[in-house]
């Protein structure tokens, strides 16, 4: 039966891969996507995918909001310096906030650092050319084509200061063929690219200066509080009366708070070096863990649309012991993440009964005891050493 149960399991892992692929293929199913629940997104147009995926990051939980925000302010505080002091070529000081911009404060600092050295290098080059070349614009106009190639060939790949730098040769050979320039010009660009990193470093400062560490802590927590109870309601739908209809649980939100966690997951690995103390917490368990739990909760009900003999009393309480004991385990690791008093380590699960077993029982067995293998994972990876506490999580 538990072989039985893993292959079924297997089988709708290659169909929902199937179906996946013909949506991704034709842009729709070309046979009805079952479960509805898990496939949602397939029959809702275009305009409504934006609107529901615009809507679900309009929280200070998303980090593409975040980010938006912080870019909003930068932008905002740029424009009014700019008009206020009257700024010349004040754009320049917007396009500063816009491209030098980082995600954390340290990173927004070793960038402004970088983009300032290159803009020094820059502006000498670009004053001692527009000093010895003159008003002569044929000149300009023959090393304008050759200087825009290797700054935007070679400045990405070089780094940030020689992008700046090369980018400052860009404006001056430009500039110098629309009206009469001076060694000024580099003197503004200057004043201008200071006055955004100023700018960028003091939004970087005010506004989620760490970034995506402390929030991909709160998003997995939130993540597996939101998961976790879907694993009792299952259970129950199962061990339902035969004849009582068995439907899946609501995942939807579910669904969006693991979106949440996979875009402050993916921010934060782009922030943080591979290796290091903050790679301590299994991460990608915790995704498994909860794509388990939402699947799960989608596929177990569909199983028991088979026929089947009805579970026993003694199988039937050891589902739901054990559902409660996965949700305590869950609330006991969300409380580790966000550095909060964990709960008691739950009593170690006690073995079901299967005399005699029905395929629903064992396919509850082999969902919880894999999920019960993957939460004393992620609690190992997340517990801390005596008097240490998880990186990005404040102290008690």
């Amino acid at each position: 039966l538990r072989r039985q149960s893993r292959v079924l399991a297997l089988a709708e892992s290659a169909r929902m891969v199937e179906i996946t692929v013909d949506i991704a293929t034709h842009g729709g199913p070309t046979e009805p996507a079952a479960p509805r629940e898990l496939f949602w997104y397939a029959e809702l147009s275009t305009p409504r995918l934006w609107a529901r995926r615009v809507l679900g990051n309009v929280t200070f939980r998303s980090v593409l909001f975040q980010n938006a925000v912080r870019t909003a302010l930068g932008l905002a505080a740029a424009r009014a310096v700019a008009g206020s002091l009257d700024l010349a070529h004040g754009f320049w000081v917007l396009l500063a906030v816009l491209t030098l911009g980082r995600t954390t404060a340290g990173a927004t600092w070793r960038a402004v650092r970088l983009a300032v050295a290159g803009n020094a290098v820059g502006a000498l080059v670009a004053g001692a050319l527009v000093i010895g070349l003159g008003r002569h614009t044929d000149v300009y106009a023959a090393l304008l084509a050759p200087v825009m190639l290797v700054a935007f060939a070679l400045g990405p790949l070089l780094g940030i200061a020689y992008a700046q730098a090369l980018f400052t040769l860009v404006v001056a050979t430009a500039f110098a063929q629309i009206a009469p320039v001076t060694w000024r010009l580099s003197e503004a660009r200057m004043v201008d690219v200071v006055t955004g990193s100023v700018i960028g470093l003091l939004c970087g400062l005010l506004a989620w200066p760490a970034g995506a560490r402390r929030e991909v802590h709160r998003a997995m927590a939130g993540l597996l509080r939101t998961c976790a109870p879907l694993v009792p309601v299952t259970a129950q739908a199962l061990l339902a009366p035969p004849g009582v209809p068995r439907t899946a649980p609501e995942t939807l939100p579910g669904v969006h708070r693991l979106r949440l966690a996979e875009a402050a997951y993916a921010q934060f690995r782009a922030e943080t070096p591979v290796d290091g103390e903050s790679d301590r917490a299994d991460w990608h368990a915790v995704l498994i863990a909860a794509n388990h739990m939402l699947l799960g909760a989608q596929w177990l009900p569909r199983f028991g649309l088979r026929p089947a003999s009805g579970t026993t009393d003694a199988s039937a309480a050891w589902a739901r012991e054990t559902a409660s004991g996965l949700v305590a385990l869950t609330d006991r690791i969300a409380r580790l993440l966000t550095a909060e008093r964990p709960g008691p380590v739950p009593a170690p699960e006690s073995t079901p009964d299967r005399d005699p077993p029905s395929p629903l029982s064992v396919d509850l067995e082999v969902w919880m005891t894999s999920l019960a293998h993957q939460l004393a994972r992620i609690e190992s990876s997340v517990t801390p050493p005596p008097g240490r506490e998880l990186p990005g999580a404040r102290p008690r």
